[in-house]
């Protein structure tokens, strides 16, 4: 079990890595869209504001990912934990089968503590894990984020962008400001779920 349970943290790794390229890639297509609303190619940079939230969220869905596997090697390591607690309870029920024998109330003591002290182990490694699988996150992405990065990298770097939105309307500073607090609110979000 200890093999798998050395695959699987592999294997969170690995994803966390794939999802760290994703930021990378997303940070240049942020990048060659603010080159494409610069020149006036509305719909480059529309493909590029496409092409920067799909590598968004394909970091995210590598983060999510990785997290469910490190909750999987978790329980792996609770299994494995168990199973060494399992012989340990066995070894104290012989300890205890032979103190009981010699009615030392003092060794009986000592290892009705032991005993419990592994339980109380067990009980905190149960909760981490508990913790970890809680802690998983879903996002979708409906068009009006294009339009809102798109809104948001324009605003950022002082570049007017003219283009009509799906209601009629010429795009605003105030929805580029609204887009810039939901990606902050979504950076803070990941920064979170890196640490977790």
């Amino acid at each position: 079990m200890e093999k798998h349970l050395f695959n699987l943290k592999f294997a969170a790794k690995d994803l966390n890595r794939h999802s760290q390229k994703c930021v990378k890639e997303e940070k240049a297509e942020k990048l060659k869209l603010k080159k494409a609303i610069t020149k006036g190619n509305i719909e480059g940079a529309r493909i590029h504001a496409e092409n920067a939230i799909r590598q968004k969220n394909q970091a995210l869905n590598f983060l999510r990912l990785s997290s469910r596997v490190d909750a999987v090697a978790q329980r792996v390591q609770t299994a494995v934990t168990m199973k060494q607690v399992t012989g340990s309870m066995a070894g104290v029920v012989k300890s205890m089968d032979s103190a009981m024998r010699s009615m030392n109330l003092e060794k009986v003591t000592n290892l009705l503590d032991k005993f419990e002290r592994q339980f109380e182990d067990l009980d905190v490694q149960t909760n981490a894990m508990d913790n970890a699988m809680s802690n998983t996150t879903t996002l979708t992405v409906p068009q009006t984020q294009v339009d809102s990065l798109m809104n948001q990298v324009a605003d950022e770097h002082g570049l007017e962008l003219n283009m009509e939105l799906p209601n009629g309307q010429t795009a605003s500073l105030g929805t580029a400001s609204v887009a810039n607090a939901e990606q902050d609110e979504l950076s803070q979000r990941l920064a979170k779920l890196r640490q977790g």
